[in-house]
């Protein structure tokens, strides 16, 4: 990741600055929050991925800069409202803000930061760009919901398990690759294929996180081994469990979901390891990161091109 932020390092440090001016508020909880949230870390993934797509179009300017601070302020906002509902404790290695602040000024800071986003996005000027935004904010929030009626749910198809993640993860992702190919006056070509190629690295991603949940190391990953199983989430390892394991297997694997329970966790990464589940699920993000790399096959070359590849790759190498 480094190498692949490098190609765009001074305007990712414009963003981070674009990101703590617009967490002023007279409010001090409203900074406090924000601010923790925003110190935690993480891979700032979807901004990067806007400013290499502004690049990859031949230059990146101050309203797209604005943009990408948009897609983090989304995606934060996100974060705070998830770890809500999910009661998570523990995030990137540390406490969550809903754990550190209580719920209540998780949610409502939540809700501060979609609308500072809005707020940024109208002085943008960019009509189209703002109601591709709303879409995807609501469908996001949507894929949320779906989220929430299907966990404890284990008769949840494959294919609702890949509509909750376009939702709630790769609509973003697809966004604001697409929007910064508005706010270069790409044409509609060209657009389209930056969407693709976002909408398929962010469900590799996500995959890759829910495979993480049964292989991973929590001094890693920065999350406890399971957690999604706690949370009665029918991820792909297990609904693969559940359609090509044993009757003893499967039956195992709908309890915990319907109980949402962890205590039968070695059992059941027992079974995704022997059902070849970890397998089936790692090719179906490798076939995301294909669908991603054939996307930018029109693109002339670039540092930013060779960038948005390598990131594919990542996609699927990663440890956290």
């Amino acid at each position: 990741m480094q190498e692949v932020r490098a190609v765009v390092s001074a305007e990712l440090d414009a963003v981070n600055a674009v990101i703590i001016d617009q967490l002023r508020s007279d409010v001090e909880m409203v900074e406090n929050v924000g601010q923790y949230i925003v110190d935690a870390g993480g891979k700032r993934l979807r901004p990067v991925l806007a400013l290499l797509s502004s690049a990859a179009l031949g230059g990146i300017s101050d309203v797209q800069v604005r943009f990408a601070a948009v897609v983090e302020f989304i995606h934060t906002a996100t974060l705070l409202h998830d770890d809500v509902v999910d009661v998570s404790e523990l995030r990137r290695g540390r406490p969550t803000a809903n754990s550190t602040f209580g719920n209540a000024p998780s949610v409502l800071v939540g809700d501060f930061l979609y609308t500072r986003a809005f707020q940024l996005m109208v002085a943008l000027g960019n009509h189209e760009l703002l109601k591709m935004m709303a879409d995807t904010t609501n469908t996001i929030a949507a894929g949320e919901v779906l989220q929430l009626i299907r966990a404890g749910d284990p008769a949840t198809s494959e294919a609702q398990y890949y509509d909750v993640i376009d939702r709630k993860t790769a609509a973003l992702f697809a966004a604001g690759c697409e929007g910064a190919g508005l706010l270069a006056g790409a044409d509609a070509r060209k657009v389209e294929q930056l969407g693709v190629y976002g909408r398929n690295i962010g469900i590799a991603f996500q995959i890759v996180d829910d495979l993480l949940d049964y292989e991973g190391d929590p001094e890693i990953t920065g999350k406890n081994v399971g957690d999604d199983l706690s949370e009665g989430k029918p991820t792909l390892p297990l609904i693969h469990v559940m359609r090509e394991g044993s009757e003893a297997q499967a039956s195992m694997v709908r309890g915990a979901i319907q109980a949402k329970d962890r205590e039968k966790l070695p059992e059941i990464i027992q079974a995704v390891k022997d059902c070849g589940s970890l397998d089936y699920t790692r090719n179906a993000a490798i076939e995301c990161r294909d669908k991603a790399l054939d996307a930018l096959v029109d693109f002339p070359e670039s540092p930013a091109k060779e960038a948005l590849i390598r990131l594919a790759k990542l996609s699927l190498e990663r440890s956290h």
